[in-house]
């Protein structure tokens, strides 16, 4: 068995799960065991961003002991757009 974290946030609510898998656990198979799905809403398995410590990663990826599975939330707001209207305003 290994030790991993899954994580989530929303602007309202932070939530970090550990989890003792077996080894070999897939990405997806962590993330239906944990149960974070039932408890937002707004996640669907089928729409799901992830990546293990900040670096993106299917979900069809192995995890190894100590990962941190981060679930990432969909931009609300394209960055550079953002930047862009940042700076017409100065």
């Amino acid at each position: 068995m290994i030790d991993i974290e899954i994580v989530y946030a929303t602007a309202q609510k932070q939530m970090l799960l550990t989890l003792r898998v077996p080894e070999n656990t897939i990405v997806a198979e962590a993330i239906l065991q944990s149960g974070i799905l039932e408890q937002f809403s707004e996640l669907t398995f089928e729409s799901l961003n992830v990546g293990i410590f900040s670096t993106p990663c299917s979900l069809e990826k192995e995890v190894k002991n100590g990962d941190r599975i981060e679930i990432y939330r969909p931009l609300l707001t394209d960055p550079k757009e953002a930047r862009r209207q940042r700076a017409l305003k100065k």
